[in-house]
C-alpha cells in the first residue's frame, strides 16, 4: 500500500457543519433527517408489501418523489411533487421506506408520458415536464448547500438552469452490454439494481448514429455467431460495444470490448462492419478479461481504420481516442465552456492551471484568453491527446503534464510559476482533500469550478468558502431526462 500522503497545513478557521451539516428540508436516501421526523420513526409499524397511500412532497437528487407515512422518509420512483399517489412498499430500514407506485391518485399537471423504457435507469425525470427539469436541477444544488451549509450559503446566486432547445438525441457515445436473453442476442443497459439485460432498440437520449451501429453490430455479432460473454460462467467473447460519434463530422468510434485477447473472425467482422455501416471510420478493441463491474480494461489496441476521430468545439478541434474524456453532451459543451470564459475573464497577462484536464478542452478553448496555460491528469494517454491537441490548433501557449494537481501545482508554485487563475472539472468524488487543501494555500485570484456532483460540490464548499466568496453558481441540464447536475461556480477572494 502506498504511503499515505501528508496533509498540508492550512492556517485559518475551522469550517461550519458538525453535527448539524445533514439538517435541512432535503433529505436524501439514506441520511439523517430533520430531528422531529427521527423521534418518531422507530415506531412506525410498516413491512415490505404493506399499501400505503403518501402525498409527494419534493423531489430526492436521484428525482426520486419523497413523501413521509407517519412521518417517516418514504423514496417513491417516479412520482412528483403534489401527487397522491398508492403505493406498495419495496423495502423497509431504520430511516426510510422505499415504495413503487401502484396507482396515481392525484396527478401533477407537470407529469408527461415517458418514450422511454422505464425498467432502466437513465430516465429518471422523463415523466417530468422539461421546464420542471430545470427547475429540479437548480433545486438540487440548493438542497445540497442546505446539508453541509457551507458560509454565506443562504446569499449564494443559483442562477436559473440553462436548459436544450431540443433535449434528446445528445448523448455521444453509446456503452451497451451485450448478452444472450431468452435465446436472442440483446444490446442495451441493466435492469434497476439488477444484471438482467433489457433489450433497448429505441433510447431517445442517444445520438441516431450511436444506436444505429451498436444496434447494426448486434445483427452482425448473432449473424456471424460470435461467442457472446457469460457473466454466470465468465465465458465467452464479446462483453460490451461503445460508439461514440462527432457530432461535428457524423465520424463514428467503434470499440468492442471482449474477454480476453483473442477476436475471433476479426477480419469478416471488420468487412461487415464496413460494408453496413460506412460512418464507422474507427474500429479498437479493448480487452477487459476481469469478472468486475469495470467496463474497461488497459489494453485498447486498433483494429482498423483511423486511431481517433475529431470534435471541434468553440472553434478548437480534439482527437479523441477511445478512452479520451469528453463531455457526453457536446451541443451543451461549447456553452459550458462559454460560461466558464465568461466567470474567469482572463487576460493575457493571466497564467491559468487546467486541473483534471483529460484531453484538454477546456484549457485549450480557454488559452486564446490567457498567457500561459499549463494542464495537468493521472492518465498519460489523456496528456498525450491534450498536447497533442494543442499542437493541431496552433495553441502554443498550453502544455500539459501527467500528474496530481495537488502534487505539480506547489511543485510549479517552488520553481517560481505561481498561476493567477485556476479552473477544476474534477469527477464525481470531487475534488481531492490534498488538492482542496493546495487551492487554500496558493490563493489564485481568478478561480472557476466546473461540477457534475451538486453534494460533493457543496462538501467542498465548506473549504473552499474559507478563503473565496461565490459569486454565483450556474446550472447547466447536460443530460436531460435524467437527476445529474452540472453546474459552473464562479469564485472571488474575500478582502482580509
Amino acid at each position: 500500500m502506498a504511503e499515505e500522503k501528508k496533509r498540508r497545513p492550512y492556517q485559518g478557521k475551522p469550517g461550519k457543519g458538525g453535527n448539524n451539516q445533514n439538517r435541512g428540508k432535503f433529505v436524501p436516501r439514506g441520511t439523517r433527517g430533520p430531528r422531529r421526523d427521527n423521534r418518531n420513526q422507530q415506531n412506525v409499524e410498516v413491512n415490505v408489501g404493506d399499501k400505503l397511500l403518501i402525498t409527494i412532497k419534493r423531489l430526492g437528487i436521484n428525482g426520486e418523489g419523497i413523501g413521509y407515512y407517519k412521518r417517516k422518509i418514504t423514496f417513491i420512483p417516479g412520482a412528483l411533487p403534489d401527487e397522491v399517489v398508492d403505493v406498495v412498499v419495496t423495502n423497509v430500514t431504520e430511516k426510510f421506506i422505499e415504495a413503487r407506485i401502484r396507482k396515481i391518485k392525484q396527478r401533477s399537471p407537470q407529469r408527461v408520458e415517458p418514450v422511454d423504457n422505464q425498467e432502466v435507469g437513465g430516465f429518471e425525470l422523463e415523466h417530468l415536464a422539461y421546464d420542471g427539469q430545470l427547475e429540479f436541477k437548480r433545486d438540487v444544488i440548493r438542497q445540497a448547500l442546505e446539508k453541509y451549509k457551507p458560509e454565506g450559503y443562504e446569499q449564494f446566486d443559483l442562477r436559473p438552469t440553462i436548459g436544450m432547445d431540443e433535449p434528446d438525441g445528445y448523448r455521444n457515445k453509446a456503452q451497451f452490454p451485450v448478452r444472450e436473453v431468452n435465446g436472442q442476442l440483446a444490446v442495451g443497459m441493466y435492469k434497476r439494481n439488477s444484471h438482467d439485460l433489457v433489450d433497448l432498440p429505441k433510447v431517445s437520449t442517444q445520438h441516431p448514429a450511436t444506436l444505429k451501429v451498436v444496434r447494426k453490430v448486434r445483427d452482425i455479432l448473432a449473424d456471424m455467431e460470435m461467442p457472446i460473454y457469460n457473466e454466470r460462467k465468465n465465458s465467452g467473447i464479446v462483453k460490451t460495444l461503445i460508439a461514440r460519434v462527432s457530432e461535428t463530422t457524423g465520424d463514428v468510434q467503434l470499440t468492442i470490448v471482449t474477454n480476453g485477447k483473442y477476436l475471433p473472425s476479426a477480419d469478416e467482422l471488420i468487412a461487415r462492419i464496413n460494408q453496413e455501416l460506412p460512418e464507422v471510420v474507427s474500429v479498437h478493441q479493448n480487452i477487459n478479461s476481469d469478472k468486475t463491474s469495470l467496463v474497461w480494461g488497459e489494453d485498447t489496441k486498433l483494429l482498423w481504420g483511423s486511431e481517433y476521430i475529431t470534435e471541434t468545439i468553440n472553434g478548437k478541434t480534439f482527437k479523441l481516442s477511445p478512452r479520451a474524456f469528453l463531455q457526453l453532451n457536446p451541443r451543451q459543451t461549447q456553452r459550458l465552456y462559454n460560461e466558464a470564459i465568461s466567470a474567469l475573464d482572463l487576460t493575457q497577462a493571466d497564467k491559468l492551471i487546467d486541473a483534471y484536464s483529460g484531453v484538454g478542452t477546456i484549457g485549450i478553448t480557454l488559452a486564446n484568453h490567457a498567457g500561459e496555460v499549463r494542464g495537468m491528469d493521472t492518465v498519460p494517454e489523456a496528456i498525450d491527446d491534450a498536447n497533442e491537441n494543442a499542437l493541431d490548433n496552433g495553441v502554443k501557449n498550453a502544455a500539459y503534464y501527467t500528474g496530481a494537481a495537488e502534487d505539480l501545482i506547489p511543485r510549479w508554485a517552488n520553481e517560481g510559476w505561481v498561476a493567477d487563475a485556476l479552473v477544476v472539472d474534477p469527477p464525481r468524488t470531487g475534488l481531492d482533500e490534498e488538492l482542496r487543501l493546495t487551492i487554500l494555500d496558493t490563493q489564485p485570484d481568478k478561480f472557476v469550478y466546473v461540477s457534475c456532483n451538486a453534494s460533493t460540490l457543496a462538501r467542498d464548499l465548506v473549504d473552499l468558502t474559507r478563503v473565496y466568496n461565490v459569486e454565483y453558481i450556474q446550472s447547466i441540464d447536460m443530460f436531460p431526462q435524467t437527476a445529474r447536475w452540472e453546474g459552473i461556480v464562479k469564485f472571488t477572494k474575500k478582502t482580509k
